[in-house]
């Protein structure tokens, strides 16, 4: 079988923090499925990543022993053309795209040969939202292809093409309201959609995601593995295992996985002048502009933000920040701080490890040594954004 390695462009993986503080490019959510999944299915082969050191352990990359590896740029869809294009590489070869990027190579890649079609890629951090729905569609359209859909109950109402809602063995939805003509809605294995609750597509939700009732969720929205939401979302992407289980607003947002917002918890997305949006960098150490004007919360891994809580539009959160209290935060809050508007500190690693190992149990997943040992060179690698 052929040996794929995923590769993060240093610039790029840079773009995406803080979703990528705590995982390869490869597994940023996109649409339904990570990119990682998206390529599984366009081209065969043993898949590995070449991320950061830190996060190699975890996340490491296998070579095969006559050095004829396939290696393809992570933040790029797996278009068609794409995927012509990479297959036919020959040993030697590089991909590089019309500006010089590359984009993929075969072996030592000495050759190059320019792709000059249109890419899709993830180049921004809000290019998660902004881009959902292209990427929903294209996944909805792979992944049920030649299927039949489980047949929607009786007690909901769908309104339009009953072609645009797919529901997976096991999934549960009941009283709901779904529209799809803007976009299809994907409800996977297990996930349930309780009575009450309304859905406007494109939306997604992954194995075992839950909308609570009454939850009103706009598209284009992806709820990841196991997340559990409710009140009002808009242009969302959850990478998994989060919650946002009761009322509040969320939109244009990314959240990562295991945050949790508490109740009442509301980001705006506009800001009062209807201005553009500048967000903050992590690896420029400056505000950028974004050409949006709608943005919302930026959430790392392992984050938590308590009841009540109002997040200014456009904020950067880090990966295991707890915020609580009534008042605003700063539009950056850096990893590993937590406290209120009255004043932050750094976390106490062995609670936070207490409390993370807490949060994974109830989803039977482990907080492994190796879990512990990438927090813990992420949290020496950012110690100087927290003085």
């Amino acid at each position: 079988m052929r040996n794929i390695i995923l590769f993060d462009q240093a610039q790029v993986r840079e773009a995406l923090l803080p979703i990528t503080y705590t995982r390869p490019v490869a597994l940023v959510r996109h649409g339904i499925t990570t990119m990682l999944e998206k390529w599984q299915r366009a081209l065969e082969g043993d898949y590995s990543f070449e991320t950061e050191d830190y996060l190699s352990e975890k996340y490491p990359v296998k070579l095969s022993a006559d050095g004829d590896d396939l290696r393809i740029a992570a933040h790029l869809h797996p278009t068609d053309s794409l995927v012509e294009a990479v297959s036919a590489l020959k040993p030697g070869e590089k991909l590089v795209s019309a500006d010089g990027l590359l984009l993929a190579c075969r072996g030592n890649g000495e050759t190059s040969v320019t792709y000059n079609d249109q890419l899709f890629a993830i180049n921004h951090i809000w290019e998660i939202f902004a881009d959902n729905g292209k990427a929903l569609e294209a996944d909805f359209e792979i992944l049920t292809a030649g299927r039949r859909s489980q047949p929607l109950s009786d007690t909901c109402t769908l309104i339009g093409d009953p072609s645009r809602l797919f529901i997976e063995e096991g999934a549960t939805v009941e009283g709901a309201f779904i529209n799809v003509k803007n976009g299809p809605v994907y409800v996977g294995r297990d996930a349930e959609i309780m009575e009450g609750a309304c859905l406007r597509g494109p939306v997604a939700l992954c194995e075992h995601a839950v909308v609570n009732m009454g939850g009103k969720i706009y598209g284009a929205t992806t709820l990841g593995p196991y997340c559990k939401v409710g009140g009002e979302l808009n242009n969302v992407v959850m990478t998994g295992y989060s919650n946002k289980a009761h009322d509040g607003f969320l939109g244009n947002a990314v959240i990562g996985e295991w945050c949790n917002l508490g109740a009442g918890c509301t980001a705006s997305n506009l800001k009062n002048t209807y201005g553009e949006i500048k967000l903050w960098s992590i690896s420029a150490g400056r505000f950028v502009k974004t050409g949006l004007q709608f943005c919302g919360l930026i959430m790392g891994d392992h984050s938590k933000a308590g009841i009540n809580t109002m997040f200014n539009t456009a904020t950067i959160v880090g990966v295991g920040v707890n915020f609580y209290g009534s008042d605003f935060p700063r539009t950056y809050l850096p990893s590993f701080t937590q406290g209120s508007t009255a004043g932050m500190r750094e976390v106490e690693m062995n609670d936070f490890f207490r409390t993370a190992s807490t949060v994974m149990a109830r989803r039977h997943v482990e907080l492994t040594q190796v879990d512990k040992d990438l927090l813990m060179a992420l949290h020496d690698r950012t110690s100087s954004l927290r003085n």
